[in-house]
């Protein structure tokens, strides 16, 4: 079978097998689109909303790859799905990047109806470009979190890799100023922000749109960069230690 049919058809089934499970779905769209119509819609417009859209959609896009790889992955470890898919011929890349192609669907959808949302009842007014450079932030930024889900997932047993993943997500989101702008939160924990891939994401996106703390793009993006890097060493060494490959 040709090589790029494996990655389609493997793409597919992890979206199709997503898509037939509602407790995942609903969540991962509606949480993200609820706040920002309660908080950048009814109680504010214009700016403010601005503000929330790039905030809330680095919020929106990281559940879908985090929960996507963490649970699914514990969940085929646990299962003996994930043995079984690397005794077949198929491409252990394959898998991955069907689950990675999962997150950004999710993502894609996510961004689109918060844009429509900001767009039509929050007076958000932006140039075609910024909307277009936006959406690519956001997208591009799911992989530091999908790899945060990955580890996650290669570690954690089935049954606690939902409550890790919202300890971890959670907590994330709240200190890299995602749901309360980051100026708001004690200086403290304004500076501790930096440490989180979410505050560098969130800061491109509000650099796009002139909103944000006015440091350099190239230390954000550097940053990110960093540390999606780290993940993904990480992640290879957790998937070595897992099957008990060598270093």
């Amino acid at each position: 079978m040709n090589i790029a049919v494996i990655y389609r058809k493997e793409a597919w089934y992890d979206l199709l097998s997503i898509l037939r499970t509602p407790g995942f779905v609903i969540p991962s769209l509606a949480f993200p689109v609820v706040f920002y119509v309660f908080f950048g819609v009814m109680f504010n417009r214009g700016g403010a909303s601005a503000y929330m859209l790039v905030t809330y959609g680095c919020f929106g896009i990281m559940g879908p790859a985090m929960f996507n790889f963490a649970m699914n992955i514990a969940s085929d470890r646990a299962h003996g799905w994930l043995t079984l898919k690397r005794l077949s011929p198929m491409p252990v890349l394959a898998y991955l990047l069907a689950k990675f192609t999962t997150a950004l669907v999710f993502s894609l959808v996510i961004v689109a109806l918060l844009f429509t949302i900001a767009a039509v009842f929050a007076e958000v007014r932006l140039d075609l470009w910024q909307w277009v450079l936006l959406a690519v932030v956001l997208l591009l930024g799911t992989l530091p979190f999908a790899l945060v889900g990955l580890i996650l997932g290669l570690t954690l047993s089935d049954k606690a890799a939902p409550a890790v993943v919202n300890l971890v997500y959670l907590p994330m989101a709240l200190l890299s100023g995602l749901w309360l702008p980051i100026h708001m939160l004690p200086s403290l924990l304004q500076q501790a922000s930096w440490i989180w891939p979410s505050y560098h994401l969130s800061q491109v996106g509000l650099k796009v749109i002139g909103m944000d703390q006015g440091h350099a793009l190239s230390i954000h993006l550097l940053l990110l960069t960093l540390s999606s890097i780290l993940l993904a060493m990480v992640a290879v060494w957790s998937f070595k230690r897992l099957t008990g490959e060598n270093a």
